[in-house]
């Protein structure tokens, strides 16, 4: 139990996991498009962690120490991209940082976050444009489908988690938990047609075996589960792509 409480409080909570799950995910698309960069990965990670952790410790006491090591991450990441790429990925990474600062920051009035309904697909844009814009030469219109669905799903087992606490209208507040649940099972569905469709042959399979996991998921998503099942359970299946693929090449 003890090293339970551990992993929660210095892996899941301080934004660790949920930045290496994104990361895995747009390996997974990376690999697929053999476009592999161990310094992509390293970017990808970087701003994964950096902005979740500017998201949610921004209203803090400590906030400024996060802003600190946001403004050292974003010089390093800068440097890393004319480093191994080249100027038009630093315009793209940056044009993704400012849609990242414009979803919640508290010096913005009108954050997106605060949108009904539309932060499920601003995540999901966000995630869809590393995976379809940042890492590849010329934006993937494929890929950045498939993520925006997929991701956008994995969203929505979170409002219903905070459907209770949110003071923006949810879907789960707006349509109802099973309602919702169906939304999601429908942009799974649809994910991993495409992915079928146009991903090479164990690529689609990997998405698929994750999808049928991400429906088990989604199914058994209720207000009353612990936080674990939402920040560990739903938040695996972004990494699961990966994991899959791993097995079906080498076990």
């Amino acid at each position: 139990m003890q090293f339970l409480n551990l992993l929660k409080k210095y892996i899941i909570d301080s934004q660790i996991y949920v930045s290496v799950m994104g990361t895995f995910l747009a390996v997974f698309f990376m690999l697929e498009q053999n476009l592999f960069r161990f310094p992509t990965v390293i970017l990808i990670f970087i701003t994964f962690f950096s902005g979740y952790l500017y998201t949610k410790y921004q209203r803090h006491r400590f906030f400024t120490r996060i802003l600190i090591f946001n403004i050292l991450c974003g010089i390093f990441s800068a440097v890393l991209i004319l480093l191994n790429h080249n100027e038009i990925r630093l315009l793209k990474w940056g044009i993704i940082v400012v849609l990242g600062l414009v979803y919640n920051s508290a010096f913005i009035e009108n954050q997106i976050r605060n949108i009904p309904l539309l932060k499920v697909f601003y995540v999901g844009l966000t995630w869809a444009l590393i995976n379809s814009w940042l890492i590849v030469p010329e934006f993937h219109p494929e890929i950045f489908i498939i993520s925006l669905l997929f991701v956008s799903a994995l969203v929505l087992p979170f409002d219903i988690r905070d459907m209770k606490d949110d003071t923006v209208i949810t879907f789960p507040q707006l349509i109802g938990v099973q309602n919702t649940k169906f939304m999601a099972y429908i942009m799974v569905f649809i994910s991993m047609i495409l992915a079928v469709v146009f991903l090479k042959t164990d690529y689609a399979l990997a998405l698929f075996t994750t999808s049928i996991i991400t429906f088990i998921l989604i199914y058994f998503s209720e207000n009353a589960n612990k936080d674990s099942y939402f920040s560990f359970g739903v938040e695996s299946c972004s990494g699961l792509p990966l994991l899959f693929l791993i097995l079906m090449k080498y076990f």
